[in-house]
């Protein structure tokens, strides 16, 4: 958060691996920086797709505000999904592709870059100026080897959106930290559904990972160890996991499309009579404005506890933008990516998109608080600092796709998946097992 979904699925061992399959002689018709030498030089920055699809806002915006009398900057709009994204991107970075000069990237995805080459070593003075007053959260999502390898574009985290009509009629108190169980059994009891993110992509092992950490444990342990990291998923907190999942799942309040279900999917059941409860995106607040009855109904909370007295470990997302390692245009690379990362570029970002900022002091900013309350934004804040990032691993989307395979669909998800899934995971990353 992503013929296509099976390619996604295919496991990357190593740069020389994902080359194999790729079609060799990308010609200048498809490279965006094969145009004459002459003149002023245009920087192609990949850009996943802003919730607004005006060419005058978000980050084609930003593209345009960058752009100098040095060189110019358009944007390439990549596939929707996450998981469609890292696969464009990897195939073209693998053909070493010198169109990419700047790509937006999913922090689940950026360790998995940075291992392959994929990147361009940031120097040490741009460490500093892109690090300076980031989240520490979003940092660490940028960060391999001890190195700092992108710049933190946005934030992102989730927290648990609710009806205050519906939470009033099931007696449910939300000034207190609550459990999946608690709002699973609110929904179910009195009518209400539970919004997830629950298809074959990378939002469903989003929510495994925040139910897991959130119940004390972690997928993986020593990333740093590649192929040979330690699977922790067969433990008390996958099975707390699970059990939320399959708790879920056989309730009342599942939506029907619960298996293919994702963050667009559940906004439009929540603004309906059986509307309840949903996690998503701090994108939420500003889609409902539209919707004066949603809005007027529409309260906040922490991330949902796996495990009641156990704090949440909200999911932490957002883009890093990154400099392609074969881009001809290294140095205007740099220079333009800490204009499109600035403060008040991402303030203005956030103004556009309901996408928060990576920069710490942006969210005690006035133009911030004239679309957030300052209590959401200290929810979103508060988030993101107590989050449960994926597990920063170069092997990631292997790893994620072994997981959807065998913890999907939710209503198959017992007791017994996280062993299963973790000894298949095992299998996958040292070649004993194909994805399936």
């Amino acid at each position: 958060m992503h013929g296509s979904a099976r390619l996604a699925r295919t496991k990357l061992k190593s740069r020389r691996a994902l080359a194999l399959g790729v079609t060799i002689g990308l010609g200048c018709t498809l490279l965006a920086a094969c145009g004459g030498s002459s003149g002023k030089p245009t920087l192609t920055w990949y850009i996943n797709p802003d919730p607004t699809t005006d060419p005058n806002m978000g980050q084609s915006l930003l593209a345009q505000q960058c752009s100098t009398n040095q060189y110019s900057i358009k944007v390439q709009e990549l596939p929707t999904d996450a998981t469609s994204q890292r696969q464009q991107l990897a195939y073209r970075l693998a053909a070493k592709d010198p169109s990419i000069d700047l790509m937006s990237m999913d922090p689940a995805f950026t360790a998995e870059f940075a291992a392959a080459g994929f990147l361009a070593p940031i120097p040490l003075s741009y460490q500093k100026v892109y690090g300076a007053g980031k989240l520490p959260g979003i940092v660490k999502t940028a960060t391999y080897a001890g190195n700092l390898i992108a710049d933190p574009l946005w934030a992102n985290t989730q927290v648990l959106w609710y009806r205050k009509s519906f939470v009033q009629k099931a007696g449910l108190d939300m000034s207190k930290p609550v459990t999946w169980s608690q709002i699973i059994k609110a929904a179910s009891d009195n009518g209400g559904t539970v919004g997830v993110q629950a298809n074959l992509y990378e939002g469903y092992s989003v929510w495994i990972n925040a139910l897991v950490t959130g119940a004390g444990g972690q997928i993986v342990s020593d990333t740093a160890a590649g192929k040979d990291a330690k699977i922790t998923l067969n433990s008390q907190a996958g099975r707390d996991a699970a059990s939320v999942i399959s708790e879920l799942a056989h309730s009342k309040a599942a939506e029907p499309d619960l298996s293919v279900s994702n963050e667009g999917t559940v906004l439009t059941p929540f603004a309906t009579p059986q509307g309840a409860f949903q996690v998503n995106w701090t994108f939420v607040y500003p889609n409902y404005q539209a919707d004066k009855a949603t809005f007027k109904d529409l309260g906040w909370a922490r991330y949902p506890e796996t495990v009641a007295g156990k704090p949440s470990r909200p999911p932490v997302g957002g883009i890093n933008l990154g400099i392609g390692n074969y881009s001809t245009h290294k140095a205007f690379a740099f220079q333009a990516a800490k204009c499109i990362t600035s403060e008040k570029s991402q303030i203005q970002y956030a103004l556009q998109t309901g996408n928060m900022p990576a920069t710490a002091a942006a969210y005690s900013t006035a133009k911030l608080k004239t679309l957030f309350p300052t209590p959401l934004l200290t929810l979103f804040r508060q988030s993101l600092q107590g989050g449960g990032p994926r597990p920063n691993s170069a092997y990631w989307s292997a790893i994620s796709a072994a997981i959807q395979s065998k913890w999907h669909p939710p209503s198959a998800v017992n007791s017994s998946t996280p062993a299963t899934s973790a000894t298949y995971i095992e299998q996958v990353l040292q070649g004993k097992a194909l994805l399936q």
